[in-house]
């Protein structure tokens, strides 16, 4: 080794004596600190000693609770809301113009998945222990327990000396209320959430019934309404992006948080519970919402309970009209219902026949299209012999073959030679399908035909007809349509001249018709009334517009050869 190079080595070698006698050694050569006679706040760890220096020693909370659990109802025109003073929970929320499947007045609160999952307003803290004392405690309720009327405010407070809890709920004479709850410790609030379990709506129907149509809703602060359904929902929690509202629903009925400050958040989990009696190994699972706040800080909100009904949608703020969904034609569906409605308050009080005069209102409308449509099929029954030869002299060529293309050029020649326009009768009929659907989904969506009567045996215009037909199980109403819709066909010309065709049209009606026994009264009513309306359409259009006239004869030509 040259000398430049042991120059080089002896450097490094250098170098790392002193790093490793700096690691290991220099701690302990290092000259005594000076003693300081006023504290300091060292350097390495300031916010700790801050916090240890500037946070107060918890205090001395009051002891309070009751002795024993008792009820407090909260009662006004719209609304009977039941609390028990254990856990300051709500035990009953029922909507007071409404009845459920049996008939009762509506509890819009599952009281089988509650008693298992936990009442509304129950809370949920980071230390689920001191959750589960919280929710067991019984507390003191101001005013006393008892019955109260709206408006009025109610609090319930419970205290165990060293956490506190308040829960202030503000009734008024609408479906919505206040909320405040705080927790405690005696230095601080808490981060703390109140659980609403079991769904929101009708709990008398079936359980797949209402597995079908409860779900999740929430509108995000950008405008856009989105739901999420229990089959749809994963399993474990979902936390929601910060939002306008959130809640749960169910076809007909809405239980929303309106948040009191934008660091609120609203979770969702679906919870397993058993019903009475239940056997099977697959529980029922239902949905839990869970509104909270994640700082240290009282949690404020709105509460919002009530029927999906448009005009009490429609008055809250933010608006909550979005949460009648009429579809993609809502544009049609919702003046429909809105008409319809107007018929209700202003001439017959009975939504049965409401929907029997804006249906002959409509297909009296819509006669002129239906008219071009029946005069374009009698127009293709005419010339049905003529286009028959045609294809016959044809029918022997495979579709690709060039020759199909001379058929088709014949085809449209003779419709040209008689003015006949091949779409005629298709587009009039697909200018009344958004109209059709629109009405589908008025009669499907809204609450306003729960539970609402006709006549005789049809009491729910939302269900489907349960009557009996001289003593078998054969629904009368859907009964009378289908028996109208072959009237209807028989009347109707068809422009088709194939016997087998003909009589896969006959045997539409029979189709159609025995999907309409599992259709709700309302929507088997539409369709009777239409058909009924279309047949004195018919009736009049044979008789005094479009007289049959003889198809026309085939030309010597078209007996030759293609």
């Amino acid at each position: 080794m040259d000398s430049e190079k042991r120059v080089l080595a002896a450097f490094v070698l250098s170098i790392a004596i002193l790093i490793v006698w700096r690691v290991l050694f220099f701690k302990q050569v290092l000259p005594p600190q000076p003693v300081r006679t006023t504290p300091a706040i060292s350097r390495k760890a300031p916010s700790a000693i801050a916090k240890a220096l500037t946070t107060p020693k918890p205090k001395a909370l009051p002891i309070q609770e009751g002795t024993q659990p008792a009820a407090l109802t909260v009662e006004s025109a719209l609304y009977r809301v039941t609390f028990s003073t254990r856990g300051a929970v709500v035990k009953s929320w029922v909507l007071r113009k409404y009845k459920d499947e049996n008939g009762k007045p509506l509890d819009v609160i599952n009281q089988e998945a509650c008693a298992q999952l936990g009442y509304p307003m129950s809370l949920s803290l980071t230390d689920a222990s001191l959750a589960k004392e919280l929710n067991q405690a019984v507390y003191v309720a101001t005013p006393a327990p008892g019955v109260l009327k709206a408006p009025v405010t109610v609090q319930f407070t419970y205290s165990n000396g060293k956490v506190e809890v308040r829960k202030q709920f503000i009734f008024g004479n609408s479906y919505q209320a206040k909320a405040r709850v705080s927790v405690f410790n005696g230095t601080s609030d808490l981060p703390v959430q109140v659980a609403w379990p079991g769904g929101v709506g009708d709990h008398s129907l079936p359980l797949a019934l209402q597995a079908a149509t409860e779900q999740a809703v929430y509108e995000n602060t950008e405008g856009s309404l989105n739901t999420l359904s229990l089959s749809k929902l994963s399993k474990g929690r979902v936390i929601l992006p910060p939002l306008s509202f959130g809640g749960l629903e169910d076809r007909y009925f809405a239980g929303i948080f309106f948040p009191g400050s934008v660091s609120q958040d609203f979770h969702l989990m679906r919870e397993p519970w058993v019903p009475a009696g239940w056997k099977s190994k697959k529980r029922p699972e239902s949905l839990v919402g869970l509104w909270g706040t994640p700082q240290a800080e009282p949690l404020d909100f709105r509460l919002f309970v009530a029927p999906k009904q448009l005009d009490v949608l429609e008055s809250t703020h933010p608006p909550l009209g979005g949460l009648v969904d009429f579809g993609w034609f809502a544009f049609i569906a919702k003046p429909l219902f809105l008409a319809m409605h107007y018929i209700y308050d202003h001439w017959v009080h009975n939504y049965g026949w409401a929907i029997v005069i804006l249906t002959v209102l409509i297909n009296m409308l819509l006669f002129p299209l239906k008219l071009k449509a029946i005069r374009s099929a009698q127009e293709m029954q005419r010339i049905m012999p003529h286009m028959k030869a045609i294809q016959d002299r044809y029918k022997q060529y495979k579709f690709n073959d060039p020759r199909k293309q001379r058929m088709n050029q014949e085809i449209m020649k003779l419709y040209q030679e008689h003015h006949i326009n091949p779409l005629g009768g298709c587009l009039p009929m697909g200018l009344q399908l958004p109209i059709l659907y629109g009405f589908y989904e008025t009669l499907e969506t809204p609450i306003e035909l729960r539970r609402a009567p006709w006549i005789l045996w049809i009491k729910d215009l939302s269900m489907p007809d349960h009557s009996h037909l001289l003593g078998l199980p054969i629904p009368i109403l859907p009964t009378i349509m289908i028996i109208s819709m072959f009237a209807m066909t028989k009347m109707t010309p068809m422009a088709v001249t194939d016997p087998n065709q003909k009589r896969m049209m006959m045997l539409m009606p029979l189709v159609f018709g025995l999907m309409f026994y599992r259709f709700a009264s309302g929507l088997v009513l539409y369709f009777l009334t239409a058909n009924l309306v279309g047949i004195g359409q018919q009736l009049f259009i044979n008789r005094f517009i479009t007289p049959k006239q003889p198809p026309i004869g085939l030309p010597k030509a078209a007996v030759g050869k293609a």
